[in-house]
């Protein structure tokens, strides 16, 4: 059995960074949560079962002000969580990096592929969503706009728990991380897995994404049934297949 490690890397801020590995063959499997979510969740847990039993190498964490990990949800940014991806996957073993990452994650996992072009061999998104801020900024309401300028913040209602609130500063720095006004220099092959019954990233998103990236091996999978988090069985049976077929592996 391949050995399974953890720990917190203190980047000297006050936000020591929860991480957890698991040995084994690489590339080494990187999940990128979403907003407000963290790496004990569903497609992260299975993930890490598949590759336990494969004997694969695998790394999750949870960004500043999620999960395990300490600093405040409120100060997070898109530049922050990025820095943050970075950080820990430096100071994990030389080798090759499967990224995979589930909604904002795959928005950071692009910018961590953009950022380690050297490390990252292919990127899986799972209803991914780049420039997720500014989306949300165009749809705001004038009250919601009003409330932003005064109070710094507003908050929704989420379907997955308490109320999500976005910050001034997360819509700011959001921008100053765009990317889908342009091509994407991504280079690694890219697989897309869209729900198309998410109330939260539209479908088209998965399109847009695929033709802004200048790779030639891309493709988007389009789950007409699934919604936005995409951990049903057949859900996470369907990611399996996508990474193990990454690397070369058919069996799910």
């Amino acid at each position: 059995m391949f050995a399974e490690r953890n720990g917190n890397l203190d980047r000297g801020d006050g936000a020591p960074l929860a991480w957890r590995s698991r040995e084994g063959r690489g590339p080494t499997i990187v999940f990128l949560p979403g907003f407000a979510s963290d790496m004990a969740g569903a497609k992260a847990v299975a993930l890490d079962a598949w590759c336990a039993a494969r004997g694969r190498a695998m790394l999750r964490f949870d960004y500043s002000g999620h999960g395990a990990s300490g600093g405040a949800f409120a100060d997070g940014t898109i530049g922050r969580w990025t820095e943050d991806a970075l950080a820990v996957i430096d100071q994990a073993p030389e080798g090759p990096l499967l990224l995979v990452g589930s909604s904002m994650g795959g928005w950071i996992g692009l910018h961590v592929a953009l950022r380690r072009p050297e490390r990252v061999v292919a990127l899986v998104g799972i209803a991914a969503a780049p420039d997720f801020t500014e989306a949300l900024a165009e749809r705001m309401s004038d009250p919601e706009r009003a409330r932003l300028a005064e109070d710094g913040f507003v908050e929704r209602p989420s379907a997955y728990g308490p109320p999500l609130r976005f910050t001034r500063g997360l819509i700011e720095d959001g921008r100053r991380h765009l990317l889908l006004g342009g091509p994407i220099p991504l280079r690694a092959p890219a697989r897309l897995l869209q729900g198309q019954r998410d109330p939260d990233v539209p479908w088209q998103t998965a399109l847009r994404l695929a033709e802004r990236i200048s790779g030639g091996d891309v493709q988007v999978t389009l789950i007409k049934d699934g919604d936005h988090r995409l951990s049903r069985p057949e859900d996470l049976a369907l990611l399996t297949r996508v990474v193990g077929a990454l690397l070369g592996e058919d069996r799910a």
